[in-house]
């Protein structure tokens, strides 16, 4: 069998990632995928924290005392951030299923609300849930780290 001409033509090769100029909307659909295996590792935290307080009162000290580590603390930071991100993402995303928001300019701007509106719940939530009564508190455990 002959190759055909369509075969001899050296075939385009995509540009690597580099190429491109980043914009908000690559960021961010990187930072979904991201957002998608924090969760799943946050999952086996969870059940962790479950497990241990079903085994009784050691197993979850064990466990708070390993949450309230500087780095455990980052990690639940971390996975607070992936959380509210991954959903308020997940409805741009279903916005987009209807068909609405693919404009270049509405894109853009959905996606800094999304990644603005995820960072403030989480310093907002964070802020509430730290037993921290002031910022000298907070400095000082910021230090430990």
């Amino acid at each position: 069998m002959q190759p055909t001409t369509s075969t001899k033509r050296p075939r385009p090769l995509s540009p690597h990632i580099q190429v491109y100029r980043w914009e908000i909307t690559m960021a961010l659909s990187i930072l979904h995928r991201m957002s998608g295996m924090a969760l799943a590792i946050g999952a086996f935290v969870l059940v962790w924290m479950l497990v241990a307080a079903a085994i009784g009162p050691e197993a979850y000290a064990f466990f708070q005392k390993a949450a309230s580590h500087p780095v455990g603390t980052l990690f639940l930071v971390g996975w607070t951030f992936a959380l509210i991100f991954h959903g308020l993402n997940g409805i741009r995303h279903l916005f987009w299923d209807i068909g609405r928001g693919f404009e270049i300019k509405t894109a853009k701007e959905s996606g800094w609300l999304v990644l603005v509106g995820a960072l403030a719940a989480t310093a907002a939530l964070w802020w509430y849930v730290c037993p921290w009564s002031d910022v000298d508190s907070m400095l000082i455990a910021l230090k430990q780290f």
